[in-house]
């Protein structure tokens, strides 16, 4: 008699990259605010081949006109067209939200990484530093940075970084903390492990999840942070566009052309929200308590 033989089921275990899709996917609310960033994206690294008007074209015939079939979203106090300033200004905007951020990143983690993990007297030095950098506020702080730099784009993206990294040097060495002590960071260390192994191997990847989110949520705050430095003159200048400088000029029209001032601050508006909900979408998606 033939034994009778059971096919085992084959399971797939599910990898902590799709789980993290999975979980990001199924939040309505971060997937409106991808949309708005991916829009806004596409939109600033196409506006070179769109068929929109010259951002710094003036028309002396069309000041200040309204919302129009020749210019959608009306025109400002010299003539030019908005709604090409917007687009093209979304470049400025979202160019300063992410290098400023990745240089707070580059610069931050890695000083974070080593005060936590050596401790001593260097991680006493860099949190005494730190705490002095985040005594003072974040904007007050790339104010005076970039009028120390001086007004353009680049130097508003650097004043905004530097302001920034204080607060990936706490949230890193807050991780590092919690992580070097679990019994798989002190068995590697056991077996002869060298430290760059360790912070390669078990450190790094689990304190990048909180750092993801943290820069997801930074990208918005540095947006704000260059809409009013350029508001205030010290990021993109004129005649490029930036929405901080639109709202500048649009200020003093606010009676005679509202829609001056309506259009770059909901971009900026929008903006900031895709940044804020896909940044809450990533904090629970890679959350291993939730499942």
């Amino acid at each position: 008699m033939m034994p009778l033989t059971h096919a085992l089921p084959v399971t797939h275990e599910e990898t902590p990259g799709r789980r993290a899709w999975r979980k990001f996917k199924a939040n309505k609310a971060a997937l409106v605010g991808l949309c708005i960033i991916l829009i806004s994206a596409l939109l600033a690294l196409a506006a070179p081949i769109l068929p929109i008007a010259d951002p710094i074209a003036t028309d002396w015939s069309a000041i200040r006109q309204p919302p129009s079939a020749a210019h959608w979203l009306g025109t400002d106090e010299i003539g030019r067209d908005l709604l090409s300033r917007l687009i093209w200004g979304a470049q400025a905007s979202l160019m300063a939200g992410i290098f400023s951020v990745t240089i707070a990143v580059v610069i931050g983690v890695p000083i974070g990484l080593v005060s936590g993990y050596f401790g001593g007297w260097i991680d006493m030095l860099i949190s005494r530093v730190t705490e002095a950098f985040l005594a003072m506020p974040f904007l007050i702080t790339a104010i005076a940075l970039a009028a120390f730099l001086g007004p353009s784009l680049s130097n508003a993206m650097i004043a905004i970084g530097l302001s920034a990294m204080p607060i990936f040097v706490r949230l890193t060495r807050g991780q590092v903390l919690s992580v070097k002590t679990e019994d798989y960071v002190e068995g590697a260390r056991s077996i002869g492990l060298g430290n760059l192994a360790i912070l390669r191997r078990y450190i790094v990847p689990n304190v990048f999840p909180p750092i993801l989110v943290q820069a997801t949520l930074t990208v918005a705050t540095a947006i704000i942070a260059e809409a009013s430095l350029s508001f205030l003159g010290l990021g993109q200048q004129p005649p490029n566009p930036s929405w901080g400088s639109m709202l500048n000029v649009a200020m003093n029209f606010m009676s005679q052309a509202p829609w001056m001032a309506v259009w770059p601050g909901a971009a900026i508006f929008l903006v900031v929200i895709g940044f804020n909900l896909v940044g809450d979408g990533l904090s629970d998606a890679l959350d291993p308590r939730e499942s």
